[in-house]
């Protein structure tokens, strides 16, 4: 499904444009599922935009099993092929899905910070998709700082709502002031249509916009998937998603009821 200049692209930038990738019928499906999840939001929901400010930014992570469509998309769509072809992976396991939506004339962005952190995994084989469900301009889209995957740190995870999270690990850094300093970094984003779809392994820089148009709405889904190689990790305080119930050990391969594998 994807060429070889564009699995270089993902592995030497950390991030890629996939154009076309999913059908109409998998966007309609997605459109009814987030429908579902804002109606019906789920216990990790959150509103990051104040009171009485315009627009909404909403996110919510981790319904796959209570709305089909999602889990019929993180299993049966080519989202799963992808991830592999990417990751370089013949297994693939699901790790979780990401809903965020920007409504018009929302102006929170999106922190710049990179996953893995966040994250109660470890391994290189790692694949993000994210997955507009909206035509998104260039001025709208996320962006990912290309190469920084591969600049062998670990930041401190933030919450979007600015509050460092609560970690005593020792080898997390303070997360460089990239919008201070964008000329000094090679920033990636790209005008977005329903349909494709840009792929980023979990250590990749990234942040995001208002969404400061009067009419379009900005929803995105994103589709985490992990490799053969990833474990699962107990880091030394928060996480997100917490995965409260999860009976692995430290330093397990990353499977089980809530990390199903879809290929391989």
């Amino acid at each position: 499904m994807l060429d070889a200049t564009t699995i270089d692209a993902f592995r030497r930038d950390g991030a890629v444009k996939l154009t076309g990738v999913f059908g109409p019928e998998w966007i309609a499906a997605l459109r009814d599922g987030v429908a579902r999840n804002m109606a019906e939001p789920g216990s990790y929901a959150k509103g990051y935009t104040a009171e009485g400010k315009p627009g909404l930014f909403f996110g919510d992570y981790c319904n796959w099993r209570r709305i089909p469509e999602y889990e019929d998309f993180l299993k049966n769509s080519p989202a799963p092929d992808l991830a592999g072809a990417l990751m370089g992976s013949e297994t693939v396991v699901l790790f979780h899905e990401h809903v965020l939506v920007k409504e018009p004339a929302t102006a929170e962005r999106t922190p710049w910070h990179h996953d893995q952190p966040y994250y109660c995994v470890e391994g290189t084989q790692t694949c993000s998709l994210w997955i507009p469900l909206d035509a998104v301009p260039r001025q709208t889209c996320v962006e990912f700082v290309a190469g920084s995957h591969a600049w062998g740190k670990r930041f401190m995870p933030t919450k979007f709502k600015g509050e460092a999270y609560d970690r005593a690990d020792d080898n997390l850094e303070p997360l460089p002031d990239i919008e201070a300093a964008r000329d000094d970094y090679s920033i990636l984003g790209w005008d977005m249509e329903p349909g494709d779809a840009i792929a980023f392994s979990f250590l990749t820089v990234h942040g995001a916009p208002g969404n400061l148009q009067s009419a379009a709405r900005r929803r995105a889904f994103a589709a985490r998937y992990c490799g053969g190689d990833v474990v699962y990790v107990r880091r030394q305080g928060e996480v997100s998603p917490p995965f409260p119930d999860v009976r692995l050990s430290h330093g397990d391969p990353l499977r089980g009821e809530e990390f199903p594998v879809v290929r391989g």
